[in-house]
């Protein structure tokens, strides 16, 4: 039998255009939520392996080319004679960015349930994929259906739901659809400005506590600079971040669940042990160091800078 593939992901890989210095000039850093999460998992210790599909354009090309030179498996994607997804990253002066997005019938909203790699899902140990795969069919029903495969073959079902507003016409069609897959899920990290989308209350300790009523083990609310709170079914607390200077926080939010994962993974799913704090100060060092770089994958750090940071700070 193969080997498990440690984590899977499924989604959008996109090219973040990011401000170059001049007004108005841009350099196109391969990025994309999901492809974040998989290359901190790999560059943590982790097999990891991406399922999706890009365009038969030059950005598909660096896409599969970048992830593959970070060590993620790629021979689940697929290519589309139509166009990679891009995505214009525009930066406040603390790091916080907006996105304009060209996806119109972009070749990762175009994925088929049919085109799935059925044995890479049915043996992983974590299956993640975020809400950007809810926007368009066929797309929806493709990641509904592995969600299903993954958890039919014992992984655990990791969710950021990952809000980008001008991805979506109607606010409470994303909310109905976001919410798809809530029920499913074991893992979710979601931003503190999530928390109203997507249960009844606004501050994250309610929130956490709704989400974990869903049958969830972790939920995880990042809260940029000031860390992150999270919940178990035994256990809750916050998180503090270390104070680094941001530039562009693009991926950060990815580079922490990637980190956290890798963590969770190679701890054998332990979330009682008492070392869930060190793993989730792990996840914030990764995504703070993130931040302090721009540009989504190439800003994303080795694992030896983030112990070196963390072994810096004691």
């Amino acid at each position: 039998m193969k080997s498990q593939t440690d984590l899977v992901a499924l989604g959008e890989t996109l090219i973040d255009f990011t401000p170059a210095g001049r007004p108005n000039t841009f350099t196109a850093n391969p990025g994309g939520a999901p492809a974040n999460v998989l290359v901190m998992a790999a560059k943590a210790g982790c097999r990891a392996a991406f399922i999706g599909k890009v365009g038969e354009d030059q950005f598909g090309n660096l896409l599969m080319e970048t992830l593959r030179d970070n060590g993620v498996d790629t021979h689940a994607m697929l290519r589309s004679k139509t166009h990679t997804t891009l995505a214009f990253v525009h930066l406040t002066p603390n790091g916080d960015r907006s996105f304009t997005f060209c996806r119109n019938h972009s070749a990762d909203t175009l994925l088929e349930a049919e085109e799935l790699d059925r044995e890479l899902l049915q043996n992983c140990k974590v299956f993640h994929f975020g809400s950007l795969s809810f926007t368009d069919e066929p797309a929806r029903s493709a990641t509904l259906e592995a969600i299903r495969l993954a958890k039919e073959g014992g992984a655990k079902i990791s969710y950021d739901p990952n809000w980008r507003p001008a991805l979506w016409d109607d606010v409470a069609f994303a909310k109905e659809m976001m919410a798809l897959p809530l029920g499913q899920v074991d893992y979710m990290k979601l931003s503190d400005n999530e928390i109203p989308l997507l249960t009844p209350y606004e501050d994250e300790v309610k929130g956490a506590q709704w989400l974990l009523s869903k049958g969830m083990e972790l939920v995880v609310v990042t809260m940029g600079p000031r860390g992150c709170y999270y919940k178990t079914r035994t256990d809750s607390g916050y998180i503090p971040a270390p104070d680094v200077q941001a530039v562009d926080t693009t991926g950060s939010g990815d580079v922490f669940t990637g980190a956290l994962l890798s963590r969770l993974i190679q701890n054998g799913f332990c979330l009682d042990d008492g070392t869930l704090p060190e793993m989730l100060r792990f996840g914030c060092t990764a995504g703070s160091l993130c931040a302090t770089r721009f540009g989504g994958i190439p800003a994303i750090p080795a694992e030896e800078e983030i112990k070196a940071f963390l072994n810096s700070r004691k």
